[in-house]
């Protein structure tokens, strides 16, 4: 029989972990201090697996019910929840480190020995002025020819062509960095030739 909320609530606690089940591989396991957390039992590729769906009453019975159908779309069409789960939080780490602001910072770490320290703080103010507000926080293969040019031509329309340039360098040298360092797979910078006055 489905689970109800009222069911959920109304379950004790015992000296052992107790399941309520609400089918489809779905249940609730009622541990001994009381906490609530949702699982999900499947097979796949013949063998037997289990995962977490949080805990209730933070994932209610319709978000795990949810969550529940949204695993079995992934099994329907062959693939394995834990898998998917796994590669999901990958890309959200790899996403995280990989903003224009991650990589740029990365960038100029490798390369802060070359330069003289007033050289270093005007290149970090560049990008902490400019860039980073502009696009910083976007992952770098994110960042389109397009978000830059809008860029360049506000520092052009304040009067600082000199500063566009620059802007226009450091950033190209961050996106050929990201290419290097296999986070990118082009340079948006060379689409920009000739678009900033002289």
């Amino acid at each position: 029989m489905p689970l109800t909320d009222t069911s959920i609530r109304h379950t004790k606690p015992d000296s052992k972990p107790k399941r309520l089940f609400d089918g489809g591989g779905l249940y609730l396991e009622v541990a001994p201090s009381g906490s609530r957390y949702w699982r999900i039992k499947y097979r796949f590729a013949g063998k037997e697996n289990r995962l977490s769906l949080g805990v209730y009453p933070e994932v209610t019975l319709k978000e795990a019910r949810s969550r529940r159908a949204e695993f079995r779309r992934l099994l329907a069409v062959g693939t394995n929840p834990s898998a998917a789960r796994k590669a999901a939080k990958v890309a959200v780490v790899t996403s995280a480190g990989n903003t224009f602001e991650a990589v740029a910072r990365e960038w100029f770490q490798k390369n802060l020995s070359k330069w003289k320290p007033s050289h270093s703080r005007t290149i970090l103010q560049r990008f902490e002025l400019y860039a980073f507000p502009a696009f910083g926080s976007q992952p770098i293969a994110d960042v389109m020819s397009a978000q830059l040019l809008g860029l360049l031509r506000q520092l052009e329309a304040r009067g600082v062509r000199e500063t566009a340039h620059r802007v226009l360098q450091l950033c190209g040298q961050v996106f050929r960095y990201a290419i290097a360092t296999s986070r990118l797979a082009s340079d948006p910078t060379p689409a920009l030739r000739g678009a900033l006055g002289v």
